[in-house]
């Protein structure tokens, strides 16, 4: 959920559009809607207790998000239904998942071309060597998390700097678990103010629900609850200065090109951002073309200092692929619960007589945790309830930034945890949990603040 990944707008947007609501049968109280839910919720369960079990939580994603759609097939099949439905809502969801999966892809391949060229080596020297404490580490890269994510995006944001903090310290968890909460958390709030900084605030602007800088008055609320989290996980991070001999740590150096390789890392973003609100393809193509950048610059290299100096398959091979598994699995997943009609019903409590928006939009940021922020922000949209400028800004930040109350419930989250395996976790970060639960009732009060009781109405 992220400007970078809006990439999913186009998915989400075609997925969701493609077909009408009323030519899709409501399926949810038949057999397939109720077993879908109940492999999903087990499903659900075994990726959030993937320390428990060891199994890895691309897995039960996978299999759920393949055998949901399956069961559908069938029961389409057996009940004589449109067969064509399920052809066209597939086609679209591959749509939606390969434009992520390609988009994640040239992300994770720039980082390990960084990573093999030394400039995260060379990061981790120059955060060190100023004498930095754990505590003050977690404090820089958690602002640089907030401050570069709406400008680039959540995910990629989250990427590179959880890996900046493993390569600073591998085994303390004191200070990774923190930090790595930390940086997701100010990922996600970073995007919650910019109408490019979140899918969900890309997918609100685009609907009209909300000037350019109707958006910007969010920052008050993203900031006030990101720094209430931040605060408290900073109390668990110790004040001890990371081991470091500079008579004995000689400044690592860079390989020739990495210079290059970062600036043609921006240049890649900017073509993402270029290619979708320019020339209206999808952002994934602009990253492709980076792509296409990195290796002609990869043979260039190649020529001038040797097979072994950089070799961009290298990269490719040591990327995260089950984080791209985990992405194809919950996304056929949730794909599969809006096919059946189960995520149209949250729309009922928007009504005045149940729970009304306010309550309604502040329970979409658990739900975006649980499920996933994009088919909650579309199923939105496609009511369309009846609610003010103030409204819709309240769930366009609710939705972005309540994917942190979970580590796997936003695009940064996922990311992290595959970038930190085994120490980023489903547990070391419910562990945190209550920290992210304050700021974000932190950033609900200042919402309301704004709203409510100063009557800013646009």
């Amino acid at each position: 959920m992220f400007k970078v990944l809006m990439t999913l707008l186009l998915g989400s947007l075609s997925l969701f559009a493609s077909t009408s609501p009323e030519a899709i049968p409501d399926i949810t109280m038949t057999w397939v809607g109720f077993a879908s839910l109940l492999i999903f919720l087990v499903g659900y369960y075994l990726v959030a207790a993937e320390e428990k079990y060891g199994i890895d939580k691309a897995k039960p994603a996978l299999f759920i998000g393949t055998f949901m759609f399956i069961l559908i097939a069938i029961y389409y099949s057996l009940n004589d239904l449109d067969m064509n439905l399920v052809h066209v809502q597939a086609q679209h969801l591959i749509l939606e998942i390969a434009e992520i999966f390609f988009f994640l892809f040239v992300a994770m391949t720039y980082i390990e071309s960084l990573l093999h060229m030394g400039v995260f080596d060379r990061l981790k020297y120059n955060l060190i060597s100023k004498g930095y404490t754990y505590r003050k580490l977690f404090w820089v890269t958690g602002f640089l998390a907030f401050f570069i994510s709406p400008v680039a995006d959540n995910l990629t944001t989250a990427l590179i700097l959880s890996t900046v903090l493993i390569t600073i310290e591998k085994s303390r968890k004191d200070f990774l678990v923190p930090g790595a909460i930390n940086i997701v958390v100010a990922a996600n709030a970073g995007g919650a103010w910019s109408p490019f900084g979140d899918i969900t605030t890309l997918m609100a602007w685009a609907a009209g629900k909300g000037q350019f800088s109707d958006f910007l008055y969010l920052f008050p609320a993203a900031v006030l609850g990101y720094f209430v989290t931040a605060f408290l996980l900073s109390r668990f991070v110790p004040k001890v200065v990371p081991a470091f001999d500079a008579s004995k740590e000689k400044q690592p150096k860079m390989a020739e090109g990495a210079k290059v390789v970062m600036l043609l890392g921006v240049l890649t973003i900017v073509c993402a951002v270029l290619s979708h609100q320019v020339l209206h393809l999808p952002a994934m193509w602009g990253m492709m073309f980076g792509l296409s950048l990195l290796k002609v610059y990869a043979y260039g290299l190649k020529r001038k200092y040797g097979d072994e100096h950089f070799n961009i398959f290298h990269s490719m091979a040591k990327i995260e692929n089950n984080t791209l598994m985990f992405f194809f699995g919950i996304l056929a997943a949730v794909g599969a619960l809006y096919f059946i009609g189960w995520l149209a019903l949250a729309s009922v409590v928007y009504d005045p007589s149940v729970l009304g928006p306010t309550w309604s939009n502040i329970g979409v940021g658990f739900l975006s945790a649980i499920v996933d922020n994009v088919p909650v922000m579309s199923a939105i949209l496609k009511a369309n309830p009846e609610m003010g400028v103030d409204q819709w800004m309240l769930v366009t930040m609710t939705a972005g930034i309540g994917g942190s109350l979970i580590s796997f419930g936003s695009a940064a989250g996922v990311g992290v945890m595959g970038k930190m395996h085994g120490i980023y976790t489903f547990g070391s970060h419910m562990k945190y949990s209550w920290t992210i639960l304050l700021g974000y009732i932190v950033s609900v009060s200042i919402w309301y603040f704004q709203y409510h009781i100063l009557g800013i109405t646009h």
